[in-house]
């Protein structure tokens, strides 16, 4: 049972209340799920093809992330899904912006990872992710909504480059 701390709109955590992964979520009330995206020094973006078997299955992503486990902050959350979904260990994540979504009740932090690991060193995560590739900004802003599992990281490269 994967367990979440509770946050309000402004990101104050919500003292004494345990959100479930695949619970309802009480109303006024968010779970924070941190984004990454990973530039390569070379101007290029990692993106990742999600597992047929979850939700928008077969569709690319431009982030690696999840959701923040109960106790961890931020940072930590970001580290670790970075490190579980593309093998990548950095240190140096850059906070780039936050998004309050109502619908998924989410309060995504998005971070930017630049790299210089070596791009055939990109380790998939068993379950989530089945395929990987580097592409151009161009590229990317050129994928159309069948292709991509969101498009909402788009604002981000674009402020990017």
């Amino acid at each position: 049972m994967e367990r979440w701390d509770a946050y309000y709109r402004d990101f104050k955590k919500a003292a004494d209340v345990t959100l479930i992964r695949g619970e309802k979520i009480p109303e006024g009330l968010f779970h924070l799920v941190c984004e990454i995206i990973v530039k390569h020094a070379d101007g290029s973006y990692l993106v990742m093809q999600r597992d047929k078997r979850k939700h928008l299955g077969g569709k690319w992503e431009a982030t690696a992330g999840g959701s923040a486990l109960q106790g961890e902050d931020p940072v930590a959350c970001a580290r670790r899904e970075l490190r579980e979904e593309t093998g990548i260990v950095s240190e140096n994540l850059i906070e780039i912006g936050r998004v309050l979504h109502y619908g998924h009740q989410s309060i995504y932090m998005e971070y930017l990872c630049i790299t210089d690991a070596d791009k055939d060193s990109i380790v998939l995560q068993e379950g989530e992710t089945s395929a990987y590739k580097w592409i151009m900004a161009d590229e990317l802003r050129s994928m159309s909504g069948d292709e991509l599992a969101t498009r909402r990281i788009l604002t981000f490269i674009e402020e990017l480059n």
